[in-house]
């Protein structure tokens, strides 16, 4: 779509359609609703400044751009948001050309923008990287790694920060919207410019003097931290004023050189439930658009609220029990702990490296660290877990939710590869409950284990019902029922899997819980290789560095030759987004499917 042409008032409509859109499809379907609602007046300008087909639109998280997929040719199949087979929820080049990378972890939009840069001016193109980003995303290292070259190189990138929390610009009031006014202006760009050329021939005590004279300036606006790194900061600006931001975004597309604006606005804008700082409306499900509530379906209790009521108990018991997340307090289950015991259970935003690392010395100083947190984020302190865990041999215990497909989340959130990423680090465990008792003991293990270790669980409940279960012994697995020919060896919810599947196929198969991926248990394992000669591997996780791999090594290792094994892990490939059974479907792991190839 084709925007340059439209006039304030027309840009003004579309962006109340666009809402309107995005209300509707999200209500229905779920996803990221009131980011994308309050993101939807900045993404409308920057299109009308921009030229979307030349010039890269760089997304953070890209959760919020919903309004683009919208202006870039999807508004007819828009209703297929987050489905199978239809629009990714994040930006994804092979969706659109329009969609210039992939995303959907945060803070990476300012590299990939000075990477671009580079590129351009190789090329010696006229482009200009615009990079959006939020200001949770804000939070995280990389972003200051990748102002500080920018600063330095002085690329043409314009950075939009959407502060939808009002952190920086609430205390700055009128003075900050009168500041922000003259800023944005192209008198005040111009004529500063003219200022720092005639500051150069100044003589030296004047020029001190002027100088000062303009940081005192910068004193009292919230951009002295960008000024300083070497970009200029234009801001706050309302981020629900298009012609102000049109404007905005014209002076610093004619600036040459790294801009940031800082545009305020309100999460949810346009619809009165979600309006405002409100967690619940950031990731919804479907809900109904006339009073807000939620269509909740019942079932059995969530991995993640088994966990949650479990580490709240031992904190209560045990004075020694923190625990850390980065942002996601509600999604990892810590927002109990964390309410009940501010003191020792903290969210450090989202800064993952930081989250792992600092429970390092919390382990050194006699206390036990839960480092709670979704498997595709822990991707993100992989250094943190070897170099400052690891190697230390630390106590944390790594609680990965979100193991397995996670659904209409897609490729960048599937939790593939924490068992192979974590499996080849010297020092640590790994283990996986598959119930309700099985997770709370395998909490109540991570509490007394005095070495890093780490247990996985999927989004939503586990497929096997719960029963009576032993606890958890070190590297020891449990055999949960004796077959004729063949053996299941399940690991977390792949346990389920393989309880289901083995219900369905002729004759019966032996399961056995394997609990533990390292250690291995090699006394049972060598046990039921007399008696078992055709294995099958059930585990929601990446093939390659899996549990059948780890259980080939073992094999190999001890020269048993004999066995014929089968793992129904993922192939090496990523996995698309859309409803888990559907994906699953796609994937041959439905029991009935399994249950077909076996028999």
């Amino acid at each position: 779509m084709d925007i340059h042409a439209y006039t304030i008032e027309e840009l003004n409509t579309l962006a109340e359609s666009i809402r309107e859109k995005i209300l509707e499809t999200v209500s229905r379907n779920g996803g990221h609703l009131s980011s994308s609602m309050g993101a939807a007046d900045l993404i409308v300008a920057m299109h009308k400044v921009f030229d979307v087909a030349k010039d890269p639109f760089i997304f953070d998280v890209s959760h919020q751009a919903y309004a683009h997929k919208l202006l870039t040719d999807r508004w007819e199949n828009f209703d297929t948001l987050r489905q199978f087979n239809g629009i990714c929820g994040y930006t994804k080049p092979g969706e659109s050309p329009y969609d210039y990378y992939v995303a959907g972890h945060s803070s990476t939009s300012i590299s990939l923008a000075v990477g671009a840069a580079k590129a351009i001016a190789l090329k010696g193109e006229e482009r200009i990287p615009v990079a959006f980003i939020g200001d949770g995303s804000m939070s995280a290292g990389m972003v200051y790694e990748a102002l500080n070259e920018l600063g330095d190189r002085k690329y043409p990138v314009v950075i939009i920060l959407n502060d939808n929390e009002m952190s920086i610009a609430k205390p700055i009031g009128a003075i900050s919207k009168l500041l922000s006014q003259t800023m944005a202006g192209s008198f005040y760009q111009k004529f500063k410019g003219k200022v720092e050329k005639v500051l150069d021939h100044f003589p030296d005590g004047a020029s001190y003097m002027a100088k000062r004279f303009e940081e005192s300036f910068k004193l009292i606006t919230p951009g002295i931290l960008f000024e300083e790194m070497g970009i200029e900061y234009i801001g706050p600006v309302d981020g629900h004023d298009i012609e102000s931001l049109v404007e905005t975004m014209e002076v610093a597309k004619s600036l040459g050189k790294p801009v940031i604006i800082h545009a305020q606005t309100t999460k949810g804008k346009g619809y009165k439930f979600a309006e405002g700082t409100k967690e619940h409306w950031h990731g919804v499900g479907a809900f109904d658009l006339e009073t807000g509530e939620t269509s909740k379906k019942s079932g059995p209790k969530a991995a993640t609220a088994i966990f949650s009521e479990t580490l709240l108990a031992i904190a209560d018991a045990d004075e020694k029990i923190v625990g850390v997340t980065a942002a996601m307090p509600s999604g990892t289950g810590m927002s109990a702990v964390m309410e009940k015991y501010p003191e020792r259970f903290w969210d450090v935003a989202i800064a993952e490296q930081h989250a792992v690392t600092s429970m390092g010395p919390l382990a050194k100083e006699g206390f036990k660290p839960f480092c709670a947190i979704y498997s595709t984020f822990l991707q993100r302190g992989y250094d943190q877990v070897i170099h400052d865990i690891a190697l230390m041999d630390a106590g944390v215990a790594f609680a990965l939710d979100r193991a397995g497909i996670v659904g209409e989340d897609g490729e960048t959130h599937q939790g593939a590869f924490d068992i192979s990423f974590l499996r080849a680090i010297p020092n640590m465990t790994l283990f996986a409950p598959y119930n309700e008792t099985t997770m709370k003991e395998a909490v109540y293990f991570a509490k007394a284990y005095e070495h890093p270790c780490a247990f996985r669980y999927p989004r939503g409940a586990f497929m096997a019902e719960d029963c009576v279960s032993p606890a958890f012994e070190l590297g020891k697995s449990h055999l949960l029922q004796e077959g004729e020919e063949i053996l299941f060896i399940g690991y977390g919810n792949g346990v389920g899997r393989a309880l289901k599947t083995a219900a369905l196929i002729d004759g019966n198969a032996a399961v056995l819980d394997l609990r533990f991926v390292k250690p291995l248990d090699e006394d049972m394992l060598t046990e039921l290789s007399k008696t078992y000669k055709r294995w099958y591997v059930f585990s929601d996780s990446a093939r390659q560095g899996g549990v059948g791999s780890a259980i080939l090594e073992f094999l190999s290792q001890k020269k048993i030759k004999d066995i014929v094994l089968t793992t129904f892990e993922y192939d090496d490939a990523f996995i698309t987004h859309g409803n888990t059974k559907l994906v699953e479907e796609s994937l041959g792991l439905l029991p009935e499917q399994l249950a077909k190839k076996i028999m």
